[in-house]
């Protein structure tokens, strides 16, 4: 019996300023959209995709429950450059066990960026 749950495809991030946010994710993604709407910009990152869409409601009452980790080969380095960009601080860099970093920042718009390193996963 194979799943149907095939994976991960998209992870979207809901702003006050989807124009200052394609901005702001274009220099940290590093990544210019290939979708460019006023009702969502959509970025490909490695093949994943990270939407951005105006929220409906202006808040700075975001969900802490549930985070996106985005893979990186050193955590404390784009942490850093992502703190240099406007992002603050939410966890810092830990090693969790087994040789897996994590750590989360906050983006201007208050959502939270998980950042990874995992030595052990691998692509299926």
């Amino acid at each position: 019996m194979s799943t149907k749950i095939l994976g991960l495809r998209t992870t979207i991030y809901k702003v006050a300023d989807i124009d200052a946010a394609k901005e702001w994710y274009t220099k940290a993604f590093e990544t210019a959209p290939y979708f460019d709407e006023p009702f969502y910009v959509g970025f490909d990152i490695a093949g994943y995709e990270l939407g951005l869409q105006p929220e409906e409601s202006l808040t700075t009452d975001k969900a802490e429950s549930v985070a996106t980790y985005w893979g990186v080969n050193e955590v404390k380095t784009e942490f850093d450059r992502l703190l240099s960009l406007g992002a603050t601080a939410h966890e810092q860099p830990e090693e969790v066990g087994g040789g897996i970093i994590v750590a989360t920042l906050k983006d201007p718009w208050k959502n939270v960026i998980g950042l990874i390193y995992n030595p052990h996963f691998k692509l299926k």
